[in-house]
């Protein structure tokens, strides 16, 4: 399956970073400059509008290349203008991207940037948090309960948020139980790759009330962000329908009617 197949790769690299950079050597990073502004703060409506999270996604997996040289600081740059709450930034190399890419996004707006990959190692965490990151995608179809507490525990304790993501109500229940307070919705179902947004309606009354949600994958368009803010989402996690587009920025406007 590509997300089993996905995680054991992630772990392979991130034994090689670890040997070329320890942890240490990021813990001192860390010990200068706060974490950057709330990523939580940033996508919860408390009674507005839908938030969107604009994501940079040089490669898609199912669907082959997608900008493979775009600049992440050009990218982050248009979204933060054209009215994203938040950037996305795909750090996995199945993407395109590198961890490198955290500290351009960081350096180059002002949005909280969560960082996304397949993450299973607390040293992924810390990488996070060095490179300026807001927050942390942990997918709990990928991980066990333990798995999941301790790496909240980890994103928590350098004071990052953790945006934690499943398909399917046991996932969702998992990230409730483990003390998740953002759970996404993935309408992309990571073993087949397949999008059905009707899988956000399917599964939002398994999220706790007092939860941030976010629905990813599949929202391309205008229609469907209306749908999805009629429903209570609160924030909206969007990627390829921006970099497939002329002018990302003027895609994110037209997506969020404004």
């Amino acid at each position: 399956m590509f997300l089993d197949d996905a995680m054991s790769r992630s772990a392979a690299q991130v034994a090689e970073r670890r040997r070329r950079t320890p942890a240490r050597a990021l813990e001192r990073l860390v010990a200068g400059p706060g974490p950057a502004p709330s990523f939580r703060r940033a996508i919860r409506r408390d009674g507005g509008s839908v938030r969107v999270i604009a994501e940079v996604k040089r490669v898609s997996p199912s669907a082959g290349p997608i900008l493979p040289g775009a600049s992440v600081a050009d990218l982050v740059g248009a979204y933060e203008e054209a009215g994203a709450a938040a950037v996305s930034i795909l750090t996995s190399d199945l993407f395109g991207g590198s961890p490198a890419d955290i500290g351009e996004a960081h350096a180059a707006c002002g949005l909280p940037v969560l960082r996304k990959d397949f993450i299973s190692d607390e040293y992924q965490v810390l990488e996070a948090r060095a490179l300026g990151a807001s927050a942390v995608l942990l997918i709990a179809d990928a991980l066990d309960e333990p798995e999941l507490v301790r790496l909240l525990g980890s994103a928590r304790d350098l004071g990052l948020d953790a945006l934690v993501e499943s398909h399917g109500r046991d996932g969702i229940h998992k990230a409730a139980d483990a003390g998740a307070d953002i759970i996404g919705i993935n309408n992309r179902d990571l073993g087949t790759l397949q999008v059905d947004v009707c899988t956000t309606e399917e599964n939002l009354e398994s999220v706790p009330h007092d939860t941030v949600v976010v629905s990813e994958s599949g929202i391309r368009t205008r229609e469907c962000v209306q749908r999805m803010e009629s429903l209570g989402v609160d924030a909206l996690l969007i990627g390829e329908e921006l970099m497939r587009a002329d002018d990302p920025g003027r895609r994110l406007r037209e997506l969020l009617g404004t």
